[in-house]
């Protein structure tokens, strides 16, 4: 899967369902990405979003997403 600033991040969660588990691992504050409300929000939200929302630049998640499946792939 590609990432852009377009991409859903239920686009990516359909595909890695194990990446939030492994997301919370790399930083409690993501731990958050379980709770009901966020994975409504989520439906709809681009990493743009994402990155808006966190303070973190859109290619620093697209990097640690692609190190996050690279990992889990090794």
């Amino acid at each position: 899967m590609e990432f852009n600033e377009n991409t859903k991040l239920a686009d990516i969660l359909a595909a890695y369902p194990w990446l939030p588990e492994a997301a919370a691992k790399l930083d409690k504050r993501l731990e958050i990405i379980n709770s009901p409300l966020v994975k409504m929000f989520i439906r709809r939200a681009t990493l743009a979003d994402a990155s808006k929302r966190s303070g973190y630049p859109v290619s620093e998640i697209i990097r640690q997403l692609q190190k996050l499946i690279d990992e889990h792939n090794a």
